[in-house]
C-alpha cells in the first residue's frame, strides 16, 4: 500500500545565459506545462492582519495521472538575496491524484490567527509576505543556487518541476507574479490549470483560500481532465453493467494495488458513508463475500459525492489509484445503487501476530474485540484523533524494564472521527459522565472502517464510541505523610511578558495563573521547586507568589531569589511557606558552564528551628530536542539511536555536576528534584543512582502510576525527586499527582483553538507535566 511509483515530469528550462549571475539582472525561466504545479503561495501567515497563522504553499496535479511526490521538495529563497534554495527546504511525500490539491503548511508568524485546513505536509520555511522565490523540486537535495547571484546549473534546473517568483523576485518564469500582502495570496489561475510559462500571466492575487487533498478535485479541460466527485451515475452504466473486477483483485495481496492507474468496475456493499461538508469526500465499499486469500483486503474507498447510505449494494466504476498510501477508486465515474446487502465485520484481536499488519483489513468493516485504552489525546480537539492501545497505555521503553516495543507497535491503532474538519466547537469523543477524556480511559468493541491516512492506520467509526472512566480524575494527591511536604512542578512557561513563550495576552495570562494557583494550593507544599518560570528579575515569580497569597492568605508563601538564574529565558525557582519552614543560609547555585539553567540550592529547617534540616536542589536539565543555542546537536550529543534522543551526554554531565555540587557544598539530607528530561532507566538517572541517590517515585509509586509526561503516545517519568542517604531517612512517602499529563492540551489556558466550554480555573492541565509530592518528617 505504501509502495508508490515515481512519475517523471518533463521540464524544459531556457533563457538562462551567463548574465543571470548578475544580482541586478532578473533571471527568466521557461518551463513546459507541468504535471504538478505550484497553485498558491502565501507568506503573510501570523503577521498583523493575516487571516492565517501559517505561511503555506499549495500544489496541484493538472495532469490525467497520479503523480508521486515521494522524493520531491518545496524550496524557497528570498526575492533578491544571496541565500540559496537549499537553506529553506520542506520534503514532500504521498501521491497526488489527478486534479487534486496538496497543502504544505509552513512556518507560523508571531501573531496567531486562523488555522489552515488540515495540511497534507508540513515544513518550517518562513516566506516573505511580499516577495520571494518558490521552487517545486523533483529531489530532496537542496539546490545550492538561487537563480540570480548564484546561477543554477543545467543539472539543477532539470530538477525544477515548477518555479514561482513573486513581487520583486529576480528569478521567475516569464515575468514575476504580483507582489503579495498579509491579506493576499498568489493564485494560479483557472483553479491551478493555467501554465503559460509566465508567472505574471498565470498568477493573480486574492484573499488566501488554501485547499488540501480533501478539497473537491478541479478538472482542467483541454486534454487535462481531472477527477471530481460525480453527483449522478454515468447514464451509460447501470445495474445491468457487470463488474470487471472483484474488490480483492483491485486491492491485491501486497502494499500497492496491482491495478493502479487502470479503470475498473466493482460491486460491493457500502459499510460507511463519510460524504458532505467536512467529511472524507466519499464512502467505503466492501465485497459481500470474501475471497479465499486472507492477505487481500475486501474493501475500497470510493471518492464520490453520489449519494449512498450504509447497506446499499452498489456497482462503482472509476480509476484504481494509490492515494497517499490508500487504495481507492478516484474519481468514481459511475455509482449505481442496485439494492441492499450486508457484510460480516472482521474481528481483530490485538496485538496483531508477528509479521502481520493492518493491510489485510484496509477499508474493511472491523470490530476490535479488546479493551482499548487511550494512550494519547494530543490531536483530539485539532483533528478528532485519539491513539488507542490494547489493554493499557503505552510506556516509554527507556522509562522502565520490560517494555516490549515490538508488541506495543502491534497493539496500537488510531481512532479518527470520520471528518476532515479542524478545531470543531465540541470534542468528538468524551468519557461517560465527563465532557472530556483522559489517557487510560477505555472503549470496548470499537467498530468502524479500518483505513489509512497521513502515514498511519486509523479507524473511522460506524457505531457510537463510548469511553469508560478507567482513569478518573484525582481531586487531590495521595497522602505522603510527614510534617513537611516538598513539591516539584514544571509551570509550562509561566511568563508575565506577553507574546513570548507563555500567554499571548492578558486574558490567557490570568487563565494560566488561576490554574497554577489551584495546582499549588491543592498540593499545599511547604517548599515547591518550580521550572519554566520566566527569568525577568523575579517579576513572574513574585506575581505567582502574590496570586498564591491572595488565595491562601497574606504571607502564606515567599520566594527565594536565584543567585545565578542562568542565560535561558526560563529559570528554576523556589517558593516556601514561612509558617512551616525557615531558610538556613543563603541560596546557592553552580557556575559550571554545563548549565544554562543552573540549579537552585537552598537549605531549610522547620519553622520553629527544631528538627533536622534538609536541602533542596531544583533542576531543569537540557531538553531532548536536537537543537541548542549553539546549533544542532553533534558528536556525543547527537541522537545515538538508543531511545534517549539528543543531548543525553550533556544531561549525564549535568547529573555529574549536581553530584559534585552536593560534595563541594557538603550538603546533607539532599533532595535533587526537577524536570531532568530523562526517563527512569536513562543514563542521567543511572548517574544519579550510581552517585548514591534514590528515586523516590521508584520506591513509593506503583509502576503503573509512575509517569509524569506523555509524548508521542508514550507515558514516562521525566520529572524526578531523588534523595541522598540522609534524606531517605526523613521521607515518609511520595506520589505523582496526575492532573496534567493525562489531560488534553485543549484544556489548558490557551484560547486559540481550545473549545471555551472546557476551560476551568482548576488544577487540571495547569501544565503538561504532573507535579511530584514528597513527605518529610523533620
Amino acid at each position: 500500500m505504501r509502495v508508490k511509483s515515481r512519475v517523471p515530469a518533463i521540464l524544459v528550462v531556457a533563457g538562462l545565459a551567463g548574465s543571470i549571475a548578475a544580482l541586478s539582472s532578473p533571471s527568466v525561466a521557461a518551463a513546459a506545462p507541468g504535471t504538478v504545479v505550484i497553485s498558491q503561495v502565501y507568506g503573510g501567515g501570523g503577521n498583523t492582519g493575516a487571516p492565517f497563522s501559517n505561511d503555506y504553499v499549495e500544489l496541484f496535479n493538472r495532469s490525467t495521472a497520479p503523480v508521486s511526490l515521494d522524493g520531491w521538495s518545496v524550496q524557497y529563497t528570498s526575492a533578491s538575496g544571496t541565500g540559496s534554495f537549499a537553506s529553506n527546504k520542506a520534503d514532500l511525500s504521498g501521491t497526488l491524484a489527478p486534479g487534486q490539491y496538496h497543502l504544505l503548511q509552513l512556518a507560523a508568524g508571531s501573531t496567531p490567527s486562523g488555522a489552515l485546513p488540515q495540511p497534507d505536509g508540513t515544513g518550517s520555511i518562513n516566506m516573505s509576505g511580499t516577495a520571494g522565490k518558490v521552487a517545486l523540486v523533483r529531489s530532496t537535495e537542496g539546490l545550492a543556487c538561487n537563480g540570480s547571484s548564484t546561477a543554477c546549473t543545467e543539472a539543477q534546473l532539470a530538477q525544477l518541476a515548477d518555479l514561482v517568483g513573486y513581487g520583486a523576485a529576480n528569478f521567475f518564469e516569464g515575468t514575476a507574479a504580483p507582489a503579495l500582502t498579509n491579506a493576499t495570496g498568489g493564485f494560479r489561475k483557472s483553479g491551478g490549470c493555467a501554465d503559460s510559462d509566465d508567472n505574471g500571466a498565470d498568477f493573480e492575487t486574492a484573499a488566501p483560500a488554501p485547499r488540501n487533498s480533501a478539497t473537491a478535485a478541479a478538472p482542467c479541460g483541454d486534454g487535462e481532465p481531472t477527477p471530481t466527485p460525480t453527483p449522478t451515475p454515468t447514464p451509460t452504466e447501470s445495474c445491468d453493467t457487470p463488474a470487471t473486477h472483484q474488490i480483492p483483485q483491485v486491492q491485491g495481496n501486497g502494499d500497492a494495488s496491482p491495478l493502479a492507474g487502470q479503470n475498473v468496475r466493482v460491486e460491493g456493499v457500502v459499510t460507511g458513508s463519510f460524504q458532505g461538508s467536512g467529511g472524507l469526500g466519499g464512502f467505503y465499499l466492501q465485497a459481500a463475500l470474501p475471497d479465499a486469500d486472507p492477505a487481500t483486503s475486501e474493501g475500497l474507498f470510493v471518492f464520490s459525492s453520489s449519494p449512498v447510505k450504509t447497506g446499499d449494494r452498489v456497482l462503482v466504476s472509476g480509476k484504481a489509484i494509490e492515494y497517499n498510501g490508500l487504495t481507492e477508486i478516484s474519481p468514481a465515474t459511475a455509482v449505481n445503487v442496485c439494492g441492499t446487502g450486508t457484510v460480516r465485520r472482521s474481528e481483530i484481536d490485538l496485538p496483531l501476530r508477528k509479521g502481520q499488519t493492518f493491510e489485510r483489513y484496509e477499508n474493511m468493516l472491523v470490530t476490535f474485540d479488546d479493551d482499548l485504552a487511550i494512550s494519547e489525546t494530543y490531536n483530539l480537539a485539532r483533528y478528532g484523533e485519539l491513539l488507542l492501545a490494547e489493554d493499557e497505555r503505552l510506556f516509554q521503553p527507556t522509562d522502565r524494564d520490560g517494555v516490549d516495543t515490538d508488541r506495543d507497535a502491534r497493539r496500537r491503532v488510531l481512532l479518527d472521527d470520520g471528518s476532515n474538519a479542524q478545531n470543531p466547537p465540541t470534542l468528538p469523543y468524551h468519557t461517560q459522565g465527563s465532557n472530556t477524556v483522559r489517557v487510560g480511559d477505555e472503549v470496548r468493541d470499537l467498530t468502524g472502517v479500518l483505513t489509512y491516512g497521513f502515514d498511519v492506520y486509523r479507524v473511522q467509526p460506524t457505531e457510537p464510541v463510548v469511553f469508560r472512566a478507567k482513569n478518573p480524575r484525582p481531586a487531590r494527591p495521595e497522602r505522603v505523610g510527614g510534617d513537611v511536604r516538598v513539591a516539584s512542578l514544571n509551570t509550562l512557561n509561566w511568563f508575565t511578558t506577553l507574546g513570548s513563550r507563555g500567554a499571548t495576552d492578558a486574558g490567557e495570562r490570568d487563565r494560566q495563573l488561576a490554574k497554577l494557583v489551584a495546582n499549588i494550593t491543592t498540593l499545599d507544599p511547604a517548599v515547591a521547586g518550580l521550572m519554566e518560570v520566566e527569568r525577568n528579575s523575579d517579576v513572574a515569580l513574585n506575581a505567582l507568589v502574590d496570586a498564591l497569597n491572595a488565595k491562601a492568605g497574606a504571607g502564606t508563601y515567599q520566594a527565594i531569589t536565584h543567585p545565578n538564574p542562568g542565560t535561558d529565558l526560563i529559570q528554576t525557582a523556589l517558593i516556601y511557606q514561612p509558617a512551616k519552614v525557615t531558610p538556613v543560609g543563603p541560596a546557592r547555585s553552580s557556575t559550571d558552564p554545563i548549565f544554562n539553567r543552573p540549579p537552585l540550592v537552598q537549605t531549610f529547617a522547620g519553622a520553629k528551628g527544631h528538627g533536622r534540616t534538609f536541602t533542596v536542589l531544583v533542576n531543569h536539565f537540557k531538553s531532548k530536542g536536537c537543537t541548542d543555542v549553539d546549533g544542532p546537536a553533534t558528536g556525543a550529543d547527537a541522537d545515538q539511536g538508543d531511545g534517549q534522543s539528543c543531548y543525553n551526554a550533556k544531561r549525564v554531565k549535568q547529573a555529574q555536576a549536581v553530584l559534585s555540587l552536593i560534595d563541594e557544598l557538603k550538603l546533607k539530607n539532599a533532595l535533587v528534584l526537577g524536570d531532568i528530561n530523562a526517563y527512569g532507566e536513562e543514563d542521567p538517572i543511572d548517574a544519579f543512582e550510581a552517585g548514591g541517590l534514590t528515586s523516590l517515585s521508584k520506591k513509593y509509586v506503583d509502576e503503573d502510576e509512575r509517569y509524569s509526561y506523555v509524548f508521542d503516545g508514550l507515558s514516562g517519568e521525566l520529572d524526578h525527586v531523588l534523595a541522598d542517604k540522609g534524606a531517605r531517612k526523613l521521607v515518609t512517602g511520595a506520589t505523582i499527582w496526575h492532573v496534567n499529563a493525562d489531560e488534553g492540551r485543549f484544556m489548558d489556558y490557551n484560547t486559540e483553538f481550545n473549545p471555551p466550554y472546557l476551560y476551568a480555573p482548576d488544577a487540571f492541565r495547569s501544565s503538561d507535566h504532573d507535579p511530584l509530592l514528597v513527605g518529610l518528617r523533620l
